[in-house]
């Protein structure tokens, strides 16, 4: 965490001082704004925090209830969800309150007493070190809490507007702001009424029932699966000896999934309410709560399951279902005009809750979707850019689509059918998708195609970038490269020396030079005149050496850029080899230097040779709009 840079900061660092339209936000909703965000939830509420640092973006968020969400439905935070949380500074608070979810193991019918269960094998959650990040257990409302706090702290100082509901939109032919929305008051004074604003652009991330995707005349499509749980968070005396430890429990009378919960005492458990008859037609949703405990502890003997305390329980069935659009941009008009409005999470794909996958997904939807907009609103980047949202997350959509309906359905198999170890290599086989790490993005204007991928292989292009240790020269702190980005909209490029100290580097030199004087560079072509040199672009370097063969005075000043009001040097962008974790042989990055280019939302966007410098430009014009240069 950075601070003091504008003065002497005495109060908490985090919140960000206000700039732009969070200088004084008005409390009620205006008649016209630049963005509308349709829904508080998980997707939305991340958005909010993303355009909070577009302080100049008039972003307005609506929530039909009438107040904070006090108990959500998920709670599962894969780890790519945390390195998320880490980009918007909140990653370290979460993982001190939620329970850490570092095992699975597996429970099926004795085969010499078919009347008890026995465990059949023990599995590592993360068996490979996706990331350095743990997979997490933690309510919904917290992980909202904390996006809340970021949207609100940050320079936009964005809040929910409570008690509103959409209504309908329509998208105008024409207008400066031409997405008419029509909202009512959905509590508090005036409670009923209805009233119409205007935005450039909206997103719905409204749920599985958006109203947004019903005013574009989008449907969910799939399937029903015909099964049907029961789900609780309980409270409860038992003494099944795993109840701790996230399980999967395969019996002939129904299989169980648990998930221990935050807080040491409470778990979640899923409770299989077998196949339904197509005639059932929902009546299988009133199943009771003293039905579904009677069901566990059946699937449970000979161990018994005293149920105390169910602050919340449901009863649903397994659906697959994903929508044809992300946005309002029918297929045959793709590239013809921009989209000014898209929809994100639930309201565009809906699965079993089984994988851990719907606030996760639902959540780098909007992680995705942010900084597109944040960079055309700001006339930063062309509208084109905006296609690129539906292209990359309703891949993704299908592949989680695809993945939940295989596992979901292995959950339900009699134990005959699948055999408990098979169950568990699969888990532990396809770990890197529920983790949130096979996202693979296609070449496009913000992913590079991969000629130059041998120079990196540990950064592939498309993927997350995968952080690794590194050493701070200027203070000898070891750190993860990755975990000083923030989700602030600015481009990484993380330049790989090609010696171990300064003087051995005459190609980083040399590129550092040009980037810096060069009007032909990324930023003398698109950093804005009167901004800072980092304003848009993240510049650091890595050298080979250790920390003490680097010397500061040495060092490019593009590595040492000045900020704030008095002209202060920012040291923290230089770093040096870990000699226990030398990034160059963990990440595969040549000797002879390389360039790593990282999208605002960690994805890796390009990799090239630091000769490189007319092919680093014409990647991002594809992208940004020139501004004249800094």
């Amino acid at each position: 965490m950075q601070f003091h840079h504008h003065g002497y900061v005495t109060t908490d660092p985090r919140i960000q001082p206000a700039a732009g339209l969070g200088l004084d936000r008005p409390d009620e909703l205006p008649d016209e704004m630049d963005l509308l965000i349709v829904g508080a939830g998980p997707a939305g509420i991340l958005l909010a925090a993303q355009m909070s640092q577009y302080p100049t973006i008039n972003t307005r968020i609506i929530e039909r209830r009438g107040g904070r969400l006090e108990m959500g439905q998920a709670d599962g935070i894969q780890a790519r969800s945390v390195e998320t949380f880490q980009a918007f500074g909140f990653a370290e608070r979460v993982i001190a309150e939620a329970f850490h979810l570092t095992a699975m193991n597996f429970w099926s019918t004795d085969p010499d007493d078919p009347s008890r269960i026995v465990r059949t094998q023990r599995t590592v959650d993360d068996p490979d070190g996706f990331s350095e990040f743990p997979h997490l257990i933690i309510n919904q409302a917290r992980v909202i809490d904390y996006f809340a706090e970021a949207a609100r702290f940050g320079p936009g100082r964005i809040a929910p507007d409570y008690g509103w509901e959409l209504i309908d939109l329509k998208v105008l032919p024409e207008g400066e702001r031409p997405v008419e929305v029509t909202l009512r008051r959905t509590a508090g004074e005036g409670a009923g009424e209805e009233r119409t604003v205007r935005a450039v652009y909206v997103v719905g991330a409204d749920g599985a029932r958006s109203a947004v995707r019903e005013a574009l005349g989008m449907r969910l499509e799939g399937t029903q699966a015909m099964h049907a749980w029961a789900v609780l968070d309980a409270l409860a005396v038992t003494d099944f000896p795993d109840i701790r430890t996230k399980c999967q429990v395969q019996t002939p009378k129904g299989g169980i999934q648990l998930i221990p919960r935050e807080g040491g005492h409470l778990f979640r458990m899923y409770v299989d309410l077998g196949e339904v008859d197509e005639s059932d037609r929902g009546a299988v949703r009133s199943t009771s709560l003293d039905a579904a405990i009677a069901k566990a502890n059946e699937i449970l003997a000979p161990y018994t399951l005293d149920v105390r305390h169910v602050p919340w329980h449901s009863v649903y069935e397994v659906g697959h279902r994903l929508t044809s659009r992300f946005d309002d941009v029918p297929a045959d008009e793709v590239g013809t005009r921009a989209p000014r409005v898209f929809i994100a999470g639930d309201a565009c794909h809906t699965h079993s809750a089984k994988a851990g996958q719907g606030m996760n997904v639902s959540m780098q939807d909007t992680f995705n979707l942010g900084w597109k907009l944040g960079q055309v609103i700001s006339e930063l980047s062309p509208a084109s850019l905006l296609d690129t949202y539906a292209a990359e997350r309703q891949v993704v959509a299908k592949n989680l689509i695809d993945f939940d309906r295989e596992w979901s359905t292995m959950l339900t198999k009699d134990p005959a059918e699948i055999p408990p170890d098979e169950l568990a290599e699969f888990y532990v086989k396809t770990a890197e998708f529920p983790a949130g790490f096979r996202t693979h993005y296609a070449p496009s204007i913000i992913t590079g195609r991969d000629q130059h991928q041998a120079l990196a292989t540990g950064f592939p292009l498309g993927k997350r970038f995968h952080s690794a240790g590194v050493v701070r020269v200027a203070d000898a702190n070891p750190m993860e490269l990755g975990h000083h980005a923030r989700a602030d909209g600015r481009w990484r490029i993380y330049a790989f020396a090609d010696g171990a100290r300064p003087a051995d580097s005459p190609a980083l030199q040399e590129w550092a030079e040009w980037m810096l004087d060069a009007g032909d560079s990324p930023l003398g072509s698109f950093n804005p005149a009167d901004a800072e040199l980092d304003a848009l672009f993240d510049v650091k370097v890595v050298f080979q050496g250790r920390h003490d063969e680097v010397d500061l005075r040495a060092v490019p000043t593009l590595f040492l850029p000045r900020v704030g009001p008095f002209d202060l040097i920012d040291y923290e962008k230089v770093h040096a080899t870990d000699p226990a974790r030398d990034i160059f042989s963990e990440r595969g990055v040549a000797r002879t230097g390389a360039l790593v280019v990282v999208r605002p939302d960690m994805y890796v966007a390009h990799v090239l040779p630091l000769a490189a410098r007319d092919e680093l430009t014409a990647f991002f014009a594809l992208s940004m709009r020139s501004t004249g240069g800094s």
